[in-house]
């Protein structure tokens, strides 16, 4: 094992005590592994619209603190280890992180069962916008020499939460009609795993052209405007009249679930993916249940789907290359933030670099 004889390094924080909340590129005491723990030297972080929202306000942690560096998507080699580290790792090994870890202390912790009280990194304790990020050894997911960390970095959320969308929470099968609403960050890694899923048409719907260009270069069949008067007919005529077996919302827009509820085949099934504070409404519900409609709500992914995602990248099935918009020195990383905010070059993911 080796320790780093650096004491401080940069960290984007968000402060949250008292006041508005404000952010600031900093200089942090370097962490110490404690038991069970690796210190990770960061190549990779994404910057994510959940990272923006977090700033702004309209996102708010669940478990407050004075002040938490964010960045969910990590990626980078071991450090260092803490004492009892039972794993197999060593200083050097490439590795992504899961974007959160059980809370250890719930009954269905101490049971062992799925966590139903999950922390989330970057949000319930300290993140990876930063030189060194600590991990517990199980959220450790380790990467191929032949997997760039920027791309390995972006699987955490960017890739997996969709992924988990449309396998998981979706269920889609071959030939079945997908509509994805919005095609940024979430909804283009969407349009992707949804032709990966084998579904016929995907239907990529989004307000900006650039991001419905962007949708029918990453594997949409069809992408629309959502404001186009003709927009119902013309999700008719794309499925041959059958409507969407399943419909998703990336965007997290009250109007976009109006609309996707509306052009449901019978039996389809609206996943909401997209995070919004505002209250859901089905306009007219007698028809949403004569034609056995469902909503389930979406969040995030499960541990196993990082795993799968990392060999379908590993083994070619799914180049991430495309997705990398750009790198920003971490330094820089409130640049990062407004870009992504004011979607200024319409950016997938940026990728903070320490």
């Amino acid at each position: 094992m080796r320790f780093t004889t650096v004491r401080t390094m940069l960290a984007g924080r968000l402060h949250l005590s008292t006041g508005p909340r404000t952010f600031a590129v900093e200089e942090v005491p370097v962490p110490v592994p404690g038991p069970g723990e690796v210190l990770v030297e960061v190549r990779a972080a994404g910057v994510c619209l959940s990272d923006v929202h977090l700033i702004d306000g309209s996102l708010r942690p669940l478990r407050l603190s004075d002040a938490v560096t964010l960045g969910h998507e990590v990626a980078g080699v071991v450090h260092s280890l803490g004492p009892d580290v039972a794993g197999d790792w060593a200083p050097g090994a490439r590795v992504t992180l899961q974007a959160g870890q059980s809370c250890g202390r719930c009954a269905d912790c101490l049971r062992r069962r799925p966590c139903r009280l999950p922390l989330t990194r970057g949000v319930d304790y300290d993140g990876g916008w930063a030189r060194y990020a600590l991990a517990r050894e199980d959220t450790l997911v380790p990467i191929p020499d032949t997997l760039p960390f920027d791309q390995a970095a972006i699987i955490p959320d960017a890739v997996s939460t969709p992924y988990a969308a449309v396998v998981q929470t979706g269920q889609v099968r071959p030939a079945q009609a997908v509509g994805v609403w919005g095609a940024g960050g979430l909804g283009a890694h969407g349009v992707r795993i949804a032709r990966m899923a084998g579904a016929a048409p995907v239907i990529a719907v989004d307000p900006l052209p650039g991001a419905r260009e962007r949708a029918l270069a990453f594997g949409a069949d069809v992408a629309l405007d959502p404001a186009d008067p003709g927009f119902a007919a013309a999700v008719k005529e794309a499925t041959g009249g059958r409507g969407l077996e399943a419909a998703f919302d990336f965007a997290g827009v009250p109007a976009v679930r109006e609309q996707a509820a509306a052009v449901l085949a019978p039996g389809g099934i609206l996943v909401l993916a997209g995070l919004t504070p505002q209250p859901l409404t089905v306009t007219d519900g007698t028809r949403f249940s004569y034609r056995q409609n469902q909503i389930r709500g979406h969040y995030g992914s499960s541990p196993e789907h990082v795993e799968q995602l990392v060999r379908l990248a590993a083994t070619g099935r799914l180049d991430l290359a495309p997705s990398i918009t750009d790198h920003v020195p971490l330094a820089d990383a409130a640049d990062a933030v407004a870009r992504l905010e004011n979607k200024t070059g319409d950016p997938i993911r940026l990728i903070l670099v320490p």
